[in-house]
């Protein structure tokens, strides 16, 4: 009896869902009842790649690999926004290979084998992913297979295991770049331009035509006598239904309420800021001050004339003008509060070139070092733009080499080649202060949300009603994505954007909370799903192209009424009350950039020379022409034939893992997460 209770405790709800699931099945549809349960796992999916269901946690824990693999790269643990989505991309990315791109090369029998692998990392073919790999550079700049075997040799040594992960890392990366490489190169090297090929293509862009025309432009005037009919616009769709596919959007409205300081709350940050004047003028540790009472941290950043303006126009004013010492008035603009101090004036040099090379862990400039460092080539800095850590070479002397110590990428010995004619700069200490809405002030701008929201009352006709009642503006944003994330000027919105995928139709939002100053109250008004748009959606788009061949055909046809029996020109442009025009030099083979209408230019480069010709419907306008010469030159040479044939080339490489992941339906989800 004791087993029998604890089987009824252990497995009591696990057999009472087998019950239910088996009862579901008798009422529902076999096949609906899968689908739903796919639906409700694939909802918590970050995507799906050839197949294969990617789960969060396992996108996570791909992540957390690249992670470290940036870390130990990097030298640190900090990484900003921009950084962590790379890093994500990263991890996609590693995964689309695995499930997708490896299997194609080797279905395509492609392999990267154990002997290749060995010759990529320690032979006589490394590959760019070690040989470029600042772990493994010696001190003369060049790559050190030595290095290498010490560093695989330190990996099971790691107890933390972050070193493995790396190394794995850089197997994967040497290995997937070498099947990218093979695969690339089975469509670069078919795709082969023959000596008649190419004699054409140097041909065909060498000929050039002049024309004298006539147009009749079809106007922007709707004619009521064109009618595109349902019929033809499903034919249409029917025909072209693969340029219609979309990604999963939303057709939405909005309110937004921003939180902005009142009055009173401006009042009170120029009174606080004013008893702090003083203190700011003439203490003795300016950075202190500042960092306990300025919104903006101290800087040792030197300012050239005007540059401040960025900040503020008066503090750029008073800094141009004034000299060491100097402090300002308080400055104000809009809702900001400024002080200015000027700490220092001197010439300075707004750029530099300078050599650099890692330095590892040297504690003096060796020979071998200097050896690196004078065989790189000099890079350009200036203030605003310098590898982090560096700033201080713009202090140096012109070719006296240092170290330096930076945070992302280790030691660095550098130094200054040459550096630009000092100009006039100042070190400017800035006291900085925005007044921010008051518990009173942020009370009063919710509440006013909540009467909105409280009128709306979860229905799109109740929001309308709000709109009006309310006086507020509705702001429409249509085809919103999964990964929209920016509501106007208004970033870090993504709370929003998973609402409204989360919603139905009609729906209206309660208040959600954006940044801690804008409070937005959303209605969902349409959904469009992910896959092929219908036939509705696209309706409006499929009738203006059907409608403008339609206008063209009927332009055309008045056209060639209106010029029978013509064959003069002139005679031709005064029957249809237009003038000549001239063009000379048309190519039809390259067409770049000569604002024509293909379908003209295609009809001139075809047509007799001295006969006219047309009329030819264009996508503007109906011509009539007469081909009046023809040159042949000699400035489309063969190197250009080539880099055009390299440039498809490349083209058709960049375009393999796209087209892989379209066949494959992949399905990138990260949207929902992130």
């Amino acid at each position: 009896m004791a087993v029998l209770q604890n089987i009824r405790v252990k497995f009591g709800v696990l057999i009472s869902i087998i019950i239910a699931l088996a009862l579901l099945s008798f009422i529902i549809d076999p096949t609906t009842l899968e689908s739903a349960l796919s639906s409700m796992s694939s909802k918590y999916d970050v995507g799906q790649i050839n197949g294969k269901s990617i789960s969060y946690t396992d996108f996570q824990e791909e992540v957390e690999k690249f992670s470290t693999v940036s870390e130990i790269m990097s030298g640190t643990s900090v990484k900003d926004e921009q950084q962590q989505e790379q890093i994500r991309n990263s991890a996609w990315q590693n995964l689309v290979d695995k499930y997708l791109f490896l299997k194609n090369a080797r279905a395509a029998g492609l392999n990267v084998g154990k002997q290749e692998m060995l010759a990529l990392t320690t032979g006589d073919m490394v590959s760019p992913v070690l040989s470029q790999n600042y772990n493994f550079i010696n001190r003369d700049g060049e790559y050190d297979p030595t290095a290498l075997v010490q560093f695989v040799n330190e990996v099971d040594s790691d107890p933390s295991g972050r070193l493995k992960t790396y190394w794995n890392y850089l197997q994967n990366t040497v290995q997937n770049q070498q099947y990218y490489a093979k695969y690339g190169s089975l469509f670069t090297n078919s795709d082969i331009q023959n000596p008649l090929m190419l004699q054409r293509a140097i041909a065909d862009n060498n000929n050039t035509t002049n024309v004298e025309f006539v147009m009749v432009p079809y106007g922007f005037v709707e004619d009521s006598t064109v009618v595109v009919s349902g019929a033809e616009i499903k034919k249409f769709y029917a025909d072209h239904k693969k340029f219609f596919k979309q990604p999963a959007s939303r057709d939405a409205e909005y309110v937004v309420f921003e939180v902005k300081p009142s009055d009173e709350d401006i009042a009170a940050t120029s009174n606080a800021m004013s008893e702090l004047y003083e203190e700011f003028a003439t203490t003795s540790n300016v950075k202190n001050f500042l960092t306990k009472n300025s919104d903006r941290a101290y800087s040792e950043y030197w300012y050239k004339a005007g540059e401040l303006a960025t900040v503020s126009k008066a503090v750029s004013d008073f800094v141009d003008a004034a000299k060491a010492g100097d402090v300002s008035q308080m400055l104000s603009e809009g809702n900001t509060f400024y002080g200015a101090r000027v700490m220092a004036v001197a010439p300075r040099s707004e750029s530099i070139t300078v050599r650099v090379t890692g330095a590892q862990s040297a504690t003096e400039i060796t020979d071998s070092l200097l050896t690196a460092l004078r065989l790189n080539e000099p890079m350009r800095m200036t203030r605003s733009e310098l590898i982090p850590g560096l700033e201080g070479l713009f202090d140096e002397p012109v070719n006296t080499p240092k170290l330096f110590n930076t945070l992302n990428y280790g030691q660095i010995l550098a130094e200054v080649v040459t550096k630009s004619e000092p100009v006039e700069m100042k070190q400017v200490a800035l006291f900085e202060k925005t007044a921010l809405a008051s518990k009173e002030t942020f009370n009063k701008y919710y509440s006013q949300a909540n009467k909105f929201a409280t009128i709306a009352n979860g229905s799109y006709a109740n929001y309308k009603a709000a709109v009006d009642t309310m006086g507020v503006y509705s702001h429409p944003m249509n085809k919103v994505l999964e990964s929209t994330s920016a509501y106007g000027a208004i970033d870090n919105a993504k709370e929003v954007t998973r609402w409204i995928f989360d919603n139905k139709p009609g729906k209206v939002s309660n208040i959600i909370t954006v940044n801690n100053n804008y409070f937005f109250i959303v209605t969902v008004k349409d959904i469009h799903k992910e896959g092929f748009a219908t036939v509705e959606e696209v309706a409006p788009s499929i009738r203006q192209q059907l409608y403008a061949e339609k206008l063209g055909e009927k332009k055309t046809a008045e056209v060639a009424e209106k010029i029978k029996g013509l064959n003069d020109l002139q005679a031709i442009a005064e029957a249809l009350g237009t003038t000549v025009n001239t063009q000379e030099d048309i190519t039809f083979a390259s067409m770049r950039g000569q604002g024509l209408d293909p379908a003209f230019m295609g009809a001139a480069s075809a047509a007799p020379e001295g006969k006219i010709c047309g009329p030819v419907q264009g996508a503007i306008g109906t011509y009539v022409f007469k081909v009046t010469g023809r040159d042949t030159g000699s400035f489309y040479t063969e190197d250009d034939a080539k880099n055009y044939q390299n440039q498809k080339n490349q083209y058709t490489s960049q375009m393999i893992l796209p087209v892989m992941m379209d066949l494959a339906d992949v399905k990138d989800n990260r949207a929902r997460f992130y």
